[in-house]
């Protein structure tokens, strides 16, 4: 169900905007599924390298982003992984694959920003060392404000809530108009959890 929920999803080329509802639908399957990670890791790798449609891969990137956004550790720990960030996110951007500026900034910035959330877990080391390797060779990053970006923490799932318990909504904002930065969720209503 997976692989044809992602084939059929939301980096078509066809598609003039995300489709965040389908995005947060692979969320749930990658979170609920024992598989779950290992075969979002399997589609984004096949979406991003050697995509020359470079919309695409713009959308996959934000896919990736909004897993990354709200996806538990066991997500974390494929994609932080020397092998992904390098094998993937940093092939994408090679010299002869000739990226837009976009989306060398925008893998660049997805980069630094995991760099920095995960740098304190072990587990979670590999994008750490790309960052640090990158910028030794002399990688030049965006410019960007990392205290500006919400940070990377994934609420804990609870299947049922205690009746005194506040559930937060968020939304996303819609990254399509500029990719400079991670974009950061934003509460938009507190309720209690028991209306919903």
């Amino acid at each position: 169900f997976f692989c044809d929920l992602w084939n059929h999803f939301s980096t078509s080329a066809a598609l003039q905007t995300e489709d965040w509802s389908l995005n947060l639908e692979i969320c749930d399957i990658i979170n609920e599924t024992d598989d779950g990670p290992k075969d979002a890791v399997k589609a984004l790798k096949k979406r991003i390298v050697g995509n020359k449609n470079f919309r695409e891969v713009m959308l996959a990137l934000t896919v990736l982003e909004t897993c990354v956004k709200n996806c538990g550790h066991r997500f974390h720990v494929y994609i932080c992984s020397l092998e992904f960030v390098e094998g993937v996110l940093v092939r994408a951007i090679l010299p002869k694959n000739n990226p837009p500026m976009i989306l060398h900034d925008r893998v660049l910035s997805l980069i630094q920003a995991w760099a920095d959330a995960f740098r304190n877990n072990p587990s979670l080391s590999g994008v750490v060392n790309v960052y640090e390797d990158l910028r030794r060779r002399g990688l030049e990053f965006p410019m960007t404000d990392l205290d500006s970006l919400s940070p990377i923490h994934t609420p804990n799932r609870v299947s049922t809530a205690p009746e005194s318990s506040v559930c937060v909504l968020y939304t996303l904002t819609p990254t399509l108009g500029s990719y400079a930065a991670a974009r950061p969720w934003k509460p938009i209503h507190e309720a209690p959890a028991a209306q919903f």
